[in-house]
């Protein structure tokens, strides 16, 4: 047995809630798990059908892209997920979709707006959209810029990705992580699902205002503030 077999099983895991949650359809997604100790992370392989799928089948890889362990070509996105690994120490998981709501967004190169408290109790801020990346960048090394895209957009926004854990990047769709792949699925379905909101809100009312700060704030603390109350202790 592999010495990555848990890495593995919990990638293999995670990738398969994307189509069970609508989040992804034929291959559109990947979902990739870290073991830190070791440096290395385990990846959905590229271009293989969700049913197809096993935890054999995950590619162990470096924070520098390169395949450790597997006989298939790991995902066209692994050197995305290897920049943050390599640069956001204290995730555990990495989600990339191109749901069909958050990618809306990311393709009109809006940030989701804070509409109400399904997104206050997961945020305080409107969920971020990086800009397009320039032409240089993209005609380089196309998937290590995004990583960096993604980093420098949150650096300028002076956020914090344990505090912020999804992004859409312009043009492209969302990326999401966590402590662990699981969260980071999590993370990638109340995105889709806040995104829809928003979409019908404006769509609704096109000059509804942001959530008030008083109401950001009570959801977002009663789950995650100091004398939080949400759910069982």
């Amino acid at each position: 047995m592999s010495k990555y077999q848990h890495i593995k099983e919990e990638a293999y895991q995670a990738n398969m809630q994307l189509p069970e949650l609508n989040l992804v359809l034929f291959t559109f997604g990947n979902v990739s798990a870290v073991d830190r100790k070791e440096g290395v992370f385990a990846i959905k392989p590229s271009g293989v059908p969700y049913p197809e799928l096993s935890p054999d089948a995950m590619v162990i890889v470096d924070f520098d892209g390169n395949t450790v362990e597997g006989s298939l070509r790991p995902s066209s996105d692994t050197k995305t997920h290897a920049v943050l690994y390599k640069n956001w120490e204290d995730i555990g998981g990495i989600v990339h979709t191109h749901s069909t709501h958050a990618t809306a967004w990311a393709q009109a190169q809006c940030a989701v707006p804070i509409f109400g408290t399904t997104h206050a109790d997961h945020l305080t801020v409107d969920i971020p959209c990086a800009p397009p990346m320039d032409d240089k960048m993209i005609k380089g090394n196309y998937e290590y810029e995004t990583g960096f895209q993604i980093i420098d957009h949150f650096n300028s926004l002076k956020l914090s990705y344990k505090e912020v854990e999804m992004i859409l990047v312009g043009n492209h769709a969302p990326f999401t992580w966590g402590k662990t792949a699981a969260k980071a699925v999590y993370n990638s379905a109340v995105l889709e699902s806040v995104a829809e909101m928003a979409l019908l809100t404006r769509q609704i009312n096109p000059m509804t205002p942001r959530l008030k700060q008083a109401l950001i704030q009570k959801h977002f603390e009663r789950k995650h503030g100091p004398d939080s109350y949400y759910g069982q202790s």
